[in-house]
């Protein structure tokens, strides 16, 4: 079941094929109790699609890209990198994410990012590409736009 494309839930697209990417989709999923936030692949055709509308590079799978409201999405509001992984952890909400989100947000962006850079450029030495196995639970695969 695809998730409907009128949805007014937050969407964070992510690198498909990385390892450490994956697991952290499947991280904010178990965070996510209320199921809020919806996920998309950059490679996939709604992030393509996303993308080239707003002018953004197709072919960059480093950048995290967090549309707040995807029923809006002709609109070019997006957060890119820690300021979209912020985002995502406040709307799952709770606990961990709530505190991860505010322990991140207390630095001054341009650190958080050339943090984020850092383990972008190391991520598939360190984590290898992804290897598809199915998901904890089946019905988060309605939580993919593609």
């Amino acid at each position: 079941m695809s998730i409907p494309p009128t949805a007014s839930q937050p969407v964070l697209f992510f690198d498909g094929e990385c390892g450490l990417c994956n697991r952290l989709v499947r991280l904010l999923l178990r965070l996510d109790d209320r199921g809020r936030l919806r996920f998309a692949p950059l490679q996939g055709a709604a992030a393509q699609g996303y993308l080239r509308a707003h002018g953004l590079s197709t072919t960059d799978f480093d950048t995290l890209i967090f549309v707040p409201n995807w029923s809006r999405r002709e609109r070019p509001e997006f957060l890119v990198r820690t300021t979209g992984v912020i985002a995502a952890l406040r709307v799952v909400g709770g606990g961990p994410a709530r505190t991860l989100a505010t322990v991140l947000a207390v630095f001054p962006e341009k650190v958080r990012d050339a943090g984020y850079r850092l383990v972008a450029r190391w991520r598939y030495r360190i984590f290898g590409a992804w290897r598809e196995r199915p998901l904890a639970r089946p019905e988060w695969s309605a939580r993919f736009l593609d």
